[in-house]
């Protein structure tokens, strides 16, 4: 339940949802995917309140994206079509995963074979089903199998695995922040996935589903070849990451943060309560961590856990601000209620 706040009343430093936007951004998002062709799975993050994931299944949304068995235990509550993005490791973690509710559709995203074989039998001894996304790194030297040639021994190892589904799906990593350039779109993986999913196909294995991108890389998802579904994290949201590539307006950012100024005695630096913990964890290359939503000239260029300092020749005095961060990360927990003042965003 969402219920409505009197700012004057509450502490800060507290996030801040337009409801309203983010319904427009959950339209926008189901309308562009849906003329594509598209599969929408959004991301779903710790920090996501489930309301917010509610919309956009309303939306059109096909089921939810997870990073965590504990993302995943409060979203089955909402939707019956989950992927847990990264493998389950260990006996405790498989006997989460399997005792999910039986009308979910569990799949997951892993790149180990001996990961795959301990899914398979703990899934075969629970008599679950299981679908299996074989996660391909296209360029982001992280984790996945390296593209452009599959492990052999995939096929015969899937085709042999108990408790999981014929064919093959395919989750695709590396497309999600590569820089912008001027007429060349954004966000095109460094390795061709096409490559692998031809090798697949020639193995008696065509890939199913084809899963993969972000919010940065979402209006070009159609051009990925075989990209059957897309996995936008924050595109409800937005931020100033996604202003500076061009993927969103102001009008479009329905999160910031209220947080209190407590301090300007340093000239041209003011100190407000709200840290890394409530704005941002990183700038990924950008000259600074967020801006003043009222005052964009007036910058946010440091933060510790707790607090975080902007500079402008005359920063605003001690009150409320909103901050917008470069990544933000909302200070609400899965599970918890999402709080807005009374008017704004029903």
């Amino acid at each position: 339940m969402i219920r409505a706040v009197d700012l004057d009343d509450i502490e800060t430093p507290i996030g801040y949802v337009d409801l309203d936007r983010v319904r427009a951004n959950a339209r926008r998002m189901a309308a562009y995917t849906a003329e594509h062709g598209l599969g929408w799975r959004p991301t779903s993050r710790r920090t996501s309140p489930p309301p917010s994931r509610r919309i956009q299944l309303e939306a059109g949304a096909r089921g939810l994206s997870v990073a965590t068995l504990r993302e995943a235990e409060v979203m089955a509550t909402l939707t019956d079509d989950l992927l847990l993005a990264y493998p389950p490791v260990g006996r405790s973690k498989l006997d989460r995963l399997v005792g999910l509710p039986e009308r979910v559709d569990l799949k997951v995203a892993l790149d180990e074979l001996p990961v795959l074989t301990a899914l398979s039998e703990r899934a075969a001894a629970a008599g679950r089903t299981v679908g299996v996304l074989v996660e391909l790194d296209m360029g982001s030297d992280g984790w996945g199998c390296r593209a452009p040639r599959p492990p052999s021994p995939w096929p015969a190892r899937r085709r042999a695995c108990l408790a999981l589904p014929t064919g093959a799906c395919c989750s695709i990593r590396g497309i999600s922040h590569a820089p912008r350039r001027a007429g060349t779109g954004h966000g095109s993986p460094r390795r061709a996935p096409g490559e692998v999913l031809d090798a697949l196909g020639r193995a008696g294995l065509p890939p199913g589903i084809v899963s993969g991108g972000s919010t940065p890389t979402l209006s070009n998802s159609h051009l990925v070849p075989g990209l059957t579904e897309v996995r936008p994290g924050s595109g409800i949201f937005f931020d100033k990451e996604a202003l500076e590539i061009g993927v969103a307006g102001l009008d479009d950012v329905a999160y910031t943060v209220l947080a209190t100024v407590v301090s300007t005695s340093v000239p041209g630096r003011a100190v407000v309560d709200a840290g890394s913990k409530s704005l941002t964890k990183e700038a990924r290359g950008a000259a600074n961590f967020g801006f003043l939503l009222d005052h964009p000239e007036v910058t946010l260029a440091g933060l510790s856990e707790e607090h975080a300092f902007w500079t402008s020749p005359a920063p605003p005095g001690a009150g409320r601000r909103r901050p917008r961060a470069h990544r933000p990360q909302p200070r609400v927990r899965v599970g918890e209620p999402a709080g807005r003042p009374p008017g704004q965003g029903r």
